[in-house]
């Protein structure tokens, strides 16, 4: 994003990252998690969980800003994310 000025706290703000978790069995493959996702971190995966629904995986995790917003709008609370301090989300493995 491009601002028309610089803030002056910008070397005080630190962007929180997140991980993503999916209970895979509680998930009806409903796609409000990834359809109303801020940053575009979920897609549904190909294979099926035990209900026969594809659940979502988490195809960006480096993009997470754990705003919760997935959770908060999962009617099944089949996913949840999980705040990672900032010298943590360095080191974290791309899965």
């Amino acid at each position: 994003m491009k601002f028309w000025r610089v803030p002056l706290d910008t070397e005080e703000i630190v962007i929180s990252k997140g991980v993503v978790y999916i209970i895979e069995d509680r998930c009806k493959g409903c796609g409000y998690c990834i359809e109303y996702c801020p940053r575009d971190v979920l897609e549904f995966s190909e294979r099926f969980n035990g209900k026969g629904y594809h659940p979502p995986v988490v195809k960006q995790p480096d993009l997470c800003v754990n705003c919760h917003y997935c959770e908060a709008i999962c009617p099944d609370f089949a996913i949840y994310s999980v705040e990672v301090a900032a010298k943590q989300a360095l080191e974290l493995p791309i899965e």
